[in-house]
């Protein structure tokens, strides 16, 4: 071990925080590859009598530093809370498994009772759930509180070994007269898809003792919503669900509101970018009014609500005590809905507890009660068409013609592909994207001027923002990214070190002099970039540029490690 490794660590543990019962390695960024690389760390959890709890977070460790780690472990009985995330940075996915193992057999062997296990951040995929099944199972487990695994990549299958675990080491547990009592369960970012989710809510439903529960952006429908619904019914003491970011759509939104209506402990709701739309807002509203006294924040946001739904929902607060937010940002309110939904909250004395509207999506020109006649309409044929089932409808006949005068305002604009391009570019949404049909690709090729490298990027960012795991959406995205990139680099004349440049800045990953408003959530773009970097046409001599700002340390990259490193290894291997 070099001598500036040696410096480097000694430095790192002289700032580690050492108090009731944990010992924490958090943020010191050491990578620690072999035994001998991690001497000092071992020392120091041998001699640290009584330790609680082991914090690993922000380093990375490779599966032989991980044996030693492990075998400093063996005594450590008291151990309950093994704070591990983040702590495989820039390894292969193949070192992961092994180094899990490890660790968990050194649990096992111990005797420890974890009450909380988190291994967020660390992109280990199916196999790294396999990894720890064996631990989840067992008697270490009995005890656990907490299991977080917020963005590991688990996809369905990992999503599936993680229900079996953990409904096994219920069963065993029960049969063992101390039966588990799971209480937080966070998996954000694992694209488990309904088939995951439906496992999931089976382990649920056994388990009964939930409090929360994160599963944001994990690409599930109104089949998988509705599971985790009937699952919820079974843990009366649920404070939280938060499930941001998937797609119930009004069958889903239903199906959870009828859960609600049977929980009385719910605090916070967090429902936003899951197109409730209206008559799924309707129905949240009416199961929050009926009940849910204890309710401090909901979040609607972005799920295509009209005014007169909105409104109802804010009428549902009234008596709402400890109510601390209301999130309907981003909704077809229009100028008058937004008025009226703050008069409706002022009368409560509630006004400053709503949340900004300022993205709302509509200018308010259109009827708001035909609006949600149509949109009900178009969710009846959109589920008749995924379930594949129902009788062809007749086509309906057209009226007679009569000599009704026409009025200047019974006209209406015709609604083109174009302007619903133009309208996608404005305010992108997975939903708008797919409406565009098969011709999504040349409608927004259209509306972007494909010699401006920064306009292609705006485009490109745009689309690759509202990237989901569910294949429909999956597909049009990454479909439309391809095509837009490679129409933009072939076109004569177009600056590629200005695209590179320009991508960087609107990303966060490079400061830029003029006022620039940078992407919020990078796991789309990066795992859009992910697959357009292995074609033909994407110019090799940027590749190493984006290498490199990948591999610097960025606040942007927090909410998305997995993306990252799966981008990097792709790069590695090209």
């Amino acid at each position: 071990m070099a001598s500036e490794d040696i410096s480097q660590l000694a430095d790192s543990l002289a700032k580690t925080q050492v108090g009731g019962g944990e010992l924490s390695f958090k943020g010191h960024a050491l990578k620690l590859d072999t035994a001998e690389a991690a001497a000092e760390i071992i020392e120091e959890i041998e001699k640290f009598d009584h330790l609680q709890a082991l914090c690993l977070e922000g380093n990375t460790i490779g599966v032989e530093a991980a044996k030693a780690i492990a075998r400093s472990l063996a005594n450590k009985k008291e151990l309950q809370k093994c704070h591990w995330s983040d702590m495989f940075t820039g390894r292969l996915r193949t070192e992961i498994p092994p180094a899990l193992v490890s660790l968990g057999n050194a649990l096992m062997n111990a005797g420890a009772q974890l009450t909380q296990l988190d291994l967020s951040d660390n992109a280990f995929g199916p196999d790294g759930v396999r990894s720890i099944e064996t631990l989840l199972k067992s008697k270490a487990c009995y005890t656990l509180q907490e299991l977080r695994l917020n963005n590991c990549g688990m996809g369905i299958g990992g999503g599936q070994i993680l229900a079996a675990a953990l409904s096994e080491c219920h069963r065993q547990s029960r049969a063992s007269g101390r039966p588990m009592a799971l209480k937080v369960f966070i998996a954000g970012r694992n694209r488990l898809e309904n088939e995951g989710a439906i496992a999931l809510a089976g382990a649920f439903k056994s388990i009964g003792t939930l409090e929360e529960v994160h599963m944001t952006q994990n690409g599930i429908n109104h089949q998988g919503i509705t599971a985790l619904a009937k699952a919820f019914t079974e843990n009366q003491n649920l404070r939280v669900i938060n499930l941001n970011d998937n797609t119930f759509t009004e069958e889903g939104a239903i199906a959870m509101a009828e859960t609600l209506k049977t929980l009385q402990s719910i605090e916070v709701l967090n429902f936003g970018d899951c197109l409730v739309r209206s008559k799924g807002a309707i129905a949240i509203a009416e199961a929050v009014k009926l009940g849910l006294k204890k309710l401090k924040e909901l979040n609607l946001s972005f799920g295509e609500i009209q005014k007169n739904a909105a409104i109802m929902v804010a009428k549902a607060m009234e008596h709402k005590s400890l109510l601390e937010k209301l999130d309907l940002n981003g909704n077809c309110l229009g100028e008058e809905g937004r008025e009226q939904l703050k008069e409706v909250m002022d009368s409560f004395k509630k006004q400053d507890l709503l949340g900004s509207l300022s993205d709302d999506e509509s200018d308010g020109d259109e009827d708001d009660e035909e609006e949600d006649e149509e949109e009900l309409d178009d969710d009846e044929e959109e589920e008749e068409e995924e379930e594949g089932g129902g009788e062809e409808k007749e086509q309906e006949k057209e009226p007679p013609v009569t000599n009704q005068v026409i009025e200047p305002s019974m006209i209406t604009v015709a609604i083109t592909p174009e302007s619903e391009a133009a309208v996608f570019l404005n305010f992108p949404s997975p939903d708008k994207l797919l409406k565009l049909g098969s011709k999504r690709s040349h409608l927004l090729l259209q509306q972007t001027d494909l010699s401006n490298a920064e306009k292609v990027v705006q485009t490109f960012l745009k689309v690759a923002a509202v990237y989901r795991e569910d294949q429909e959406t999956k597909a049009a995205v990454l479909e439309t990214a391809d095509e837009l990139l490679q129409k933009a680099f072939k076109t004569p004349g177009f600056q590629i070190d200005v695209f590179i440049t320009t991508l960087l800045v609107y990303m966060g990953l490079l400061k830029s002099e003029e006022k620039i408003t940078v992407i919020s959530n990078l796991i789309g773009p990066l795992t859009v970039l992910k697959q357009v970097i292995q074609k033909n046409y994407f110019p090799r001599s940027i590749i190493p540029i984006l290498s490199a700002f990948l591999n610097k340390q960025n606040r942007a990259f927090d909410s998305c490690q997995n993306a990252k490193y799966n981008l990097l290894e792709t790069i590695e291997n090209l």
